[in-house]
């Protein structure tokens, strides 16, 4: 390619200056050509520590428990560091309902403190059960909990980790449907709550999704929840994945950990009979993952910090990661050996 000059160059300077013009614009084409994808979520899951974050379903944890469990039978070579710091109650609107014997906590009170500590290269968070503080939607309400999902963005953008959000599970109304309150009720709260409130959590899934964006993934738990429920019933009327309503039991951890699995692009290896959880159990590699994240989540939850009701924090995680890493030898050893 030949550049023609429309009048003579006054100095060297404005020569080289030319001529590196040229060279960056003659490059750009090659440098866009070379440059690489992203990793995939199985690869990022495995190069750093991962980060989940979410409100009481978190912090039972078992679908933390199953989604390592998971990961660690499709690739037994590799190591997914989960830490996982889920807590009842919180919210990432700030909303707190009236008569709620505590100021609902907030993620973002703790999430910087959060990305410090763990520094994460991705970070899982599932939040909207609270969010809507089991009211009527409402513009208010609906604004709150964008605003905490921005903010939530930015955060997890600034310590350079990538972001999977986790759209709320069901509410489930039947199994409660003596003490759920109808639109023209004057109170709303988790003892009495709306008896639609379903639809609201179904709008928090709607913003999630709209998001676009290459370094978050969204993963429509609540669509997916629903799918299932739905064609449970028509076997079974009375088939609930919540016995309170909000709750999932195991099977609704085990679906929420496969639709995780299945939104990151995991080959769908997993069965959703009673038949699964009930091999999951008894194999003897599940029950190390289990110990060791209810441990690190027992530990890390007040080394980070939080408040409920008050303010708790500890000092102290060493000695329960020192555990952790002998448990972290035995489970690699036995995956390694296979199933049984």
């Amino acid at each position: 390619m030949t550049f023609f000059l429309a009048a003579p160059l006054r100095s060297s300077r404005a020569h080289l200056q030319v001529l590196v013009a040229a060279l960056v614009l003659l490059a750009l084409p090659l440098a866009l050509e070379a440059a690489e994808p992203p990793p995939s979520w199985q690869q990022t899951l495995t190069q750093g520590r991962v980060l989940v974050l979410g409100d009481s379903i978190t912090q039972e944890g078992r679908y933390v428990s199953y989604l390592e469990y998971y990961l660690k039978r499709l690739s037994p070579g590799a190591t997914a560091d989960l830490i996982s710091i889920g807590l009842s109650s919180e919210t990432m609107s700030g909303l707190t309902e009236a008569g709620h014997p505590f100021p609902r906590p907030c993620v973002l009170e703790r999430l910087d403190r959060a990305l410090k500590a763990v520094a994460p290269k991705v970070v899982f968070a599932c939040y909207g059960m609270n969010d809507g503080i089991y009211h009527p939607s409402s513009p208010e309400r609906m604004m709150a909990f964008e605003r905490g999902l921005k903010d939530l963005i930015a955060q997890v953008r600034g310590a350079g980790a990538r972001l999977v959000l986790v759209t709320p599970p069901v509410f489930d109304a039947l199994p409660i449907q003596s003490r759920t309150v109808p639109l023209t009720s004057p109170v709303f709260t988790y003892n009495a709550p709306f008896v639609d409130y379903d639809t609201v959590l179904a709008e928090f899934a709607t913003l999630e999704r709209s998001l676009k964006a290459p370094d978050i993934e969204v993963i429509d738990l609540h669509a997916s929840m629903l799918q299932s429920l739905t064609a449970r019933r028509t076997t079974d009327a009375t088939f609930t994945y919540a016995p309170d309503g909000v709750h999932p039991g195991d099977a609704g951890h085990l679906l929420i950990a496969q639709t995780i699995l299945r939104g990151l692009g995991y080959s769908d290896t997993m069965n959703e009979a009673e038949g699964e959880l009930n091999r999951i159990a008894a194999d003897p590699l599940f029950a190390l993952i289990k110990e060791r994240r209810e441990l690190r989540s027992e530990s890390w939850l007040p080394f980070v910090g939080y408040q409920k009701g008050g303010s708790f924090k500890s000092d102290f995680v060493k000695a329960a990661e020192r555990v952790a890493v002998r448990l972290q030898r035995e489970i690699d050893a036995l995956a390694a050996a296979g199933p049984r």
